[in-house]
């Protein structure tokens, strides 16, 4: 699973970077070009309701395998000669959309292979590895994009896939599916209303939610990689460097906190982290050079590896006949709210610089998490004078909400 993840994770950033780049190239629009990064990363909230779910219904491994051959041929069909931009992008919309199960049985399965305190270092490796795979992927996107093009990009996506299904089929282990089909009452219990609900009523389940979805503001930069390397002088190859920094901060972010804070002081930590994440990007309003620009995005990264704590406290914390949909539900929601921000920020790239933007971004997504930290501490007052014991702390899990998105 490990391994699988690693190529596909390299061949999503490489066709990121190179439709991006196609779109932003063909129309010099900021905003076209942020609709194009969003159009990998919207889908997650349709597919993460609606589609999650099917990992609890049918054997995981089995979902993982499907969805990772549909993503193969939706990938070569997008490196056919002549398909215009608004095909590329359909195309783009369907392959997010049934990453969406791929990512939630992925997930789910880590609990079953990795217990106890090997199930947090196992995540943190594997959150480590998606932030890293991130990385390489962009920064080598960028070179091949700009040496082969996009057509041998979009192939060499296609291949992780096939590669990944065949590395899943043969060396994870088969699992009876987590909730059968054939009992009628738990399907009833067990639908989308059903994980949206958890999700959002269980306070176990919604403050690391809500922490993992703060990603929707630091992640702005991303949106608005093509405008920002323009303005700072740079190409495709700074594209790549600029998508890569944050990835790469977070690698060292993840490493760093999985092995040297303890798991308790992980999950106090979440809220002060999460601020800063967001705070730091505040620092482009002094338009830094490129140099600066990726160490500001590094530390940003760093910062990011809260999303240990609040994505295995979340994980933990779900069900386990419900925990492909609960992890849909938080996934798309934290993919919804990346495409929003995105799509917001290069149209605000359209009249401001692409460093205002980040900058404000930063100040809005700040001010979010210091919103969060205050309705934890209340709810952890309430429940410390009922004398409830229940999570105002929460419990700690890792290797996922990605975008992941990131």
């Amino acid at each position: 699973m490990w391994l699988a993840q690693v190529l596909s994770v390299c061949g999503d950033q490489l066709a990121r970077v190179a439709l991006t780049l196609l779109v932003f190239d063909r129309t010099g629009s900021s905003l076209l070009a942020a609709v194009t990064f969003a159009a990998s990363v919207v889908p997650t909230f349709v597919g993460g309701i609606a589609l999650a779910g099917l990992a609890d219904r049918w054997p995981r491994r089995r979902v993982m395998i499907v969805c990772d051959l549909g993503r193969a041929l939706l990938v070569a069909a997008m490196a056919l000669p002549g398909v215009p931009i608004a095909g590329l992008v359909g195309f783009l919309v369907l392959v997010t959309l049934i990453s969406a199960p791929f990512s939630s049985a992925r997930a789910a399965l880590y609990p079953d292979i990795l217990t106890g305190d090997r199930f947090v270092l196992g995540t943190a490796v594997t959150l480590t590895t998606l932030q890293f795979g991130q990385a390489l992927g962009f920064v080598v996107g960028g070179a091949v994009v700009g040496f082969f093009g996009v057509r041998i990009s979009l192939l060499a996506d296609a291949a992780t896939f096939v590669i990944s299904a065949v590395i899943v089929r043969v060396w994870v282990r088969a699992r009876p599916a987590a909730r059968a089909v054939s009992h009628p009452e738990a399907e009833e219990r067990g639908g989308p209303l059903t994980a949206v609900r958890l999700t959002l009523t269980d306070p176990a389940l919604r403050t690391p939610m809500m922490f993992g979805w703060l990603a929707a503001f630091y992640n702005v930069p991303d949106g608005v990689s093509a405008p920002l390397a323009a303005s700072l002088g740079g190409g495709a190859v700074a594209v790549g460097l600029i998508l890569a920094s944050q990835a790469l901060g977070a690698s060292v972010g993840a490493i760093s906190f999985s092995r040297l804070v303890a798991p308790a002081r992980r999950v106090r930590w979440m809220g002060p982290l999460a601020v800063t994440a967001c705070g730091v990007l505040i620092a482009f309003v002094l338009h830094p050079p490129l140099p600066v620009a990726l160490v500001i995005l590094g530390l940003s990264g760093v910062f990011d590896c809260y999303q240990l704590a609040a994505s295995a406290s979340f994980v933990r914390a779900a069900p386990a006949r419900y925990r492909s949909s609960a992890f849909g539900v938080a996934q798309g929601g934290m993919s919804l709210g990346q495409g929003a921000a995105m799509i917001a920020a290069g149209a605000a790239a359209q009249v401001r610089s692409p460093s205002d933007v980040i900058a404000a971004s930063g100040v809005i997504g700040a001010l979010c998490g210091l919103v969060i930290v205050a309705s934890r501490r209340r709810a952890s007052g309430r429940l410390a004078t009922s004398g409830n014991r229940r999570s105002g702390d929460l419990p700690c899990k890792s290797a996922g909400m990605d975008s992941g998105v990131r």
